[in-house]
């Protein structure tokens, strides 16, 4: 299933930050979206993922419910045990079973271990781990691998490649290098231009 973006503008707090966007994501393919802090790829990944409106253009997809976005947050419940969490998260997308996810993540020995008491790089392994349950193909991933260590950075790769080996795809926002085959993508030169108004009283010039 191909993700297209289509002249896309996105803004935050009401102000234009990106725009004139334009990219396809192809089942198989990932893509790595750059630039500096404040650019908007958080922005762009949040409106990709419909929690906010664009401004202009399109996002072009046969399917939205084909889209799954993991943020900042690692979105787990402090009182479930791990496997619990991933049976929750199982059980909202109807899929079956969340062996693969805890091994796939290095969870199993977690799988009874209450969430809340887990370090950062376990709940953000468990909050990964959410992405394998939910049977959709296109991931959209803002710097998933914040809190992992090397050893689970390459762990995560790993997942993505056998993601992309199965017909997924993903737009991910990272600084750190997984290790994967990917389209890079700087959002510099998308930066909206600021407006200049022509609204003024020219009696003062």
């Amino acid at each position: 299933m191909t993700l297209k973006v289509l002249d896309l503008g996105v803004s935050r707090g009401g102000v234009p930050v990106l725009e004139g966007v334009n990219f396809a994501v192809d089942p198989g393919e990932a893509i790595v979206l750059t630039g500096p802090n404040g650019v908007g790829k958080t922005t762009l990944l949040r409106t990709l993922a419909g929690l906010q409106p664009a401004y202009g253009g399109k996002i072009v997809v046969p399917d939205p419910e084909a889209m799954t976005y993991a943020a900042h947050a690692d979105g787990i419940k402090a009182v479930l045990s791990v496997a619990e969490n991933l049976m929750f998260w199982a059980k909202i997308h109807g899929t079956d079973g969340i062996d693969g996810a805890l091994e796939a993540f290095n969870l199993r020995d977690l799988a009874d271990r209450p969430a809340g008491s887990l370090s950062a790089g376990q709940k953000r392994r468990l909050g990964l781990a959410r992405l394998s349950v939910t049977g959709r193909p296109i991931w959209l991933l803002d710097e998933p691998t914040v809190s992992l260590d090397k050893a689970s950075v390459t762990l995560f790769g790993d997942v993505m490649r056998a993601h992309l080996a199965q017909g997924g795809s993903a737009v991910i926002a990272s600084h750190i290098d997984m290790g994967l085959e990917v389209r890079v993508i700087d959002l510099t030169p998308y930066r909206a231009r600021a407006k200049v108004s022509r609204d003024y009283d020219e009696a003062f010039l």
